[in-house]
Formats: structure tokens, sequence, C-alpha cells
């Protein structure tokens, strides 16, 4: 039986799974990968981590010679990393999506009137979530890195170009990625190149999402895999939801939540701060979706667990979280690496208000719930102006928590379907089957992804306006703090 592979190389752990033919998980692995933080507003990780994570998680599953016909790559977006073309060997660390330390080249940026052409140009505002400012940052202050540019052997990518260079499919990318960028989508804009100082020749070649992308191999490996899809993981959990047509709309819950709306073959303009993205080109064809970031969720829960002893893990967090009716009055702003969409305020911190005496541990977990139910709730109501929301699919780990379906439920005004936990890695497979010509379009995905029980609004839409109002003008303040 001929079978899909999904890598999933995202931002705390890298997850390989093998299915069938129905998508249905046959056998899967799963390495750990940590986060560095060398500086306050810094956060990377060690590229040789992640390459012997993706090596040792796919390795693991290859160990009994399975014949997978189609294998597909995810990577965790924005983040990037310099390293030289002759020896393969990194230059730099990662400089994840999180970073923050490009905020000082996008000031200066703005400084000189460049904001305005930027935004215009790529749909997007100065913010150091995208990868531009921090290959920027590199080039300008790393040695290795300009020394490499001088002779002509400096790459600059992100991570799916660095790990296919390095695993023999060669220095590419594909346009879903370049759109996250701001360097242009979904091809490189000279205008943007020339912003940003970025070389256009140390740039990986952009090719389509899915399709013959060449060959991943490791000594390790007993066989070799024909790579078809490479994507951003965001854009493999939307194929992964089914959301392959226009006007489906699913929230991945990981590190942070991001939500997707597919918008169809034309360029988006959205408004209320969204940003327009690639979702995918197949044979030449570039579909495309609208995107809003919410930059913490689980690392709030892992945060509060974790580091400040709130709970022994998250989802003893959530449980405590289920104890009580509501937050005893808390407001929690979950904003551990700024505050994206819509309000775009990099340098906000996580603010947790209305502490009283009688707020226990299970109020701030509550209100931890709440506060990524509400910053959600933000890029739905955002995404209403552009594409209408009925159902709003959701996965990813965070999913399993019944009291933070309800609060979304209750939030945003609509009913949320519970998708494939992973329904990234399923994307990435999927979108691999069709690069394959096992399935013919990316319209075939829908019929394969699993969808669960919806959950619906327990709440009328006069609470929800005025509580909406509320937390909005919490943000407003906490934001300025």
């Amino acid at each position: 039986m001929s079978l899909l592979l999904g890598i999933d190389e995202g931002t705390s752990a890298v997850k390989a799974v093998v299915f069938d033919g129905d998508l249905k998980p046959v056998n899967e692995a799963r390495r750990e990968k940590p986060l560095i933080h060398p500086k306050p507003g810094w956060v990377e990780q060690d590229p040789e981590v992640i390459v012997d994570a993706v090596v040792g998680a796919v390795g693991e599953l290859l160990q009994d010679e399975p014949d997978i016909a189609a294998c597909g790559l995810d990577h965790q977006g924005e983040s990037v990393l310099a390293w030289d073309a002759e020896t393969g060997e990194a230059l730099t660390t990662v400089v994840t999506w999180q970073d923050k330390r490009s905020q000082e080249i996008l000031d200066r940026l703005e400084a000189d009137g460049k904001a305005e052409l930027i935004l215009k140009a790529s749909g997007m505002p100065l913010d150091p979530y995208f990868s531009a400012g921090k290959l920027a940052w590199l080039l300008e202050n790393d040695d290795a890195v300009a020394k490499a540019v001088d002779a002509g052997t400096a790459r600059l990518g992100t991570v799916d170009s660095f790990l296919c260079d390095r695993l023999g499919a060669g220095f590419a990318t594909d346009p879903s990625t370049a759109s996250r960028t701001q360097l242009g989508a979904p091809e490189w804009d000279d205008a943007l190149l020339e912003v940003y100082g970025v070389p256009r020749d140390a740039l990986p070649r952009i090719t389509d999402t899915a399709g013959d992308l060449g060959t991943l191999s490791h000594p390790s490996w007993p066989v070799d895999l024909p790579l078809r899809a490479r994507t951003v993981d965001q854009q493999a959990a939307l194929a992964g939801a089914g959301c392959v047509v226009p006007g489906r709309v699913k929230a991945t819950y990981g590190t942070g939540v991001f939500v997707l709306a597919h918008a169809g073959d034309v360029r988006p303009e959205p408004e209320g701060g969204l940003l327009p993205t690639v979702a995918w080109r197949v044979n030449g064809k570039v579909e495309w979706a609208i995107d809003g970031g919410v930059f913490t969720a689980g690392a709030l829960l892992e945060w509060l667990s974790r580091d400040l002893g709130l709970a022994a893990d998250p989802p003893a967090l959530a449980a405590a979280a289920a104890e009580v009716e509501d937050s005893g009055g808390v407001r929690l702003l979950p904003a551990l690496a700024g505050v994206g969409a819509p309000w775009w305020a990099s340098e906000a911190r996580a603010v947790i208000a209305g502490l009283t005496a009688g707020v226990r541990p299970s109020h701030i977990a509550r209100a931890a719930l709440e506060g990524i139910a509400w910053r959600v709730a933000d890029v739905v109501e955002a995404a209403r102006r552009s594409v209408p929301v009925d159902v709003l699919r959701v996965d990813g780990g965070l999913t399993r928590d019944p009291t933070l379906l309800q609060l979304q439920a209750d939030t945003t005004g609509v009913s949320v379907q519970r998708g494939a936990v992973d329904a990234t890695v399923a994307g990435a497979a999927a979108l691999a089957a069709v690069g394959a010509g096992i399935w013919d379009s990316t319209v075939e995905i829908a019929d394969r992804v699993p969808t669960g029980d919806r959950v619906e609004p327990s709440r009328d839409d006069e609470w929800r306006e005025r509580s909406h109002a509320e937390w909005r003008e919490f943000v407003e303040r906490a934001i300025t703090l």
C-alpha cells in the first residue's frame, strides 16, 4: 500500500506522521526542540537541533522501509537563518518568528518614510514578526553573514529552504513561504529587496507548493523520500482543515493561534489589520488566504504552569479553569511575543489585571483561556469584513479542552467545529498527495479530512457585543503600559 508522509517542523517540536491513502494516521514520531532566549526579546533555535529532530523523527518511521509515495514538509513560517552554500553549515542560529531584535531596523525604515511603500507592496505593516527585518538585521550585524555575502557563498532563507538544502532537495521555497517574508509573493519583489537590503542571489528560488520538488535523503535513512509538497505550517493546517474553497475559515491552536480564511484566486485586500497571504500554488495557479495571528496561546499556558508554577502542566491548568464559573474579575492579555492582528503592537507585554485577595490560580487559568478566546475573536471579527464566517474549524493540542472551545464559540458567536488535532501535518501530507498526482486537486482534500462535533454559542449577541467592547477597552489600555 502506498503511503503518505507528513513532516511538521513546528515551533516547539517536529512531528512526522505516516498516513494511508485516505489520510488516516498509520504511525507517528515526535522530537522536541527547545527555544533559546539569549536576550530580552530574542528567541532563537539551534539549526543543528532542528536537522537532528527532523532526521530522527523521520528515521524512526522509515525503519521498516514503508512504501512512501509522497512526502510533504511544512515549517514554522517566518523564522530565518543564514548558512554557507559550499559547506551547508549554519552561519547563524534560527531567528524565530517571535524574535523582536529587528525592531531597530523597522524603526529606521519608518523614520525614513518607507512604511507606506512596504505596506502597499506587501500588504503587511512594519512588524518584527515578518522575515525581512530579521534578515536585514543579520546582514547588518553578523560578521559571518557579511563575509559570506561578500564571498558569494551566503544563503538566506526560512527553515524549509535550509532543510531541503541540507537533505538533498535543493535550495528552494514556495510562494506561501515567500508571502510570510514581506519580500514579495508569489515572487520576490525587487523594490522590497532593495528597501531591506536583501540580495536576491542569496535567496532560494520559488517553486510551486505541490509538485515534483526533488528528493529528501539522509545516510541514516534506509530509503529516500519523494518531496511533493513544501509549505508554511499555517497553510498546511488550512489544507488539513479542509478549507480548500473560498469562505472556509480555520484556527490552529499551538504556540500561538493562527486564523486563516481561504479567499480564492485573487489577492485579497483585507480590512481590520489582517494580511493577504498565499495559500498555495499548484500547477502555476495561486490561491490566496486572509491571515490573522495571535502570537501567544499555548506558550502562555506553558509559562503559567511551568515557569510560574500555577499548575503541573497546561492540561492541569485548563482543568483548573473549568473549576470556576468566571475569572473572578481577572483579565489577562496573552502577549508574551507582542500583540499581532488586528492591533500590531509588537512591543506590548503580557498583562494580568484585576487581582484581589480572593483570586486563586483557577481564576488566573480561566482568565488565560478567556484572553486567548477573545484574541481569536478579535481576528474573526476583522475577517468578517472580508468573508462570511459561519463555522470556525479548529485544530491543535489546545482544542482538546472543552472549556476553551465553549469560550471560543461564545466570544465569536459562531459554531466551533473540532477537526483533526494534527491538521497541520495531515495538510502537509495531503498537499503531497496532490503534488504526486494521487489526488487531482486540492479540492479533493476536503473529502478526506475528518470533522468532529460542533460547539455552539451559549451566549447571546447582546452579551457578546458588550463583553467584546469591554475586552477591546482593556487591550487598548494594556498595550500602552
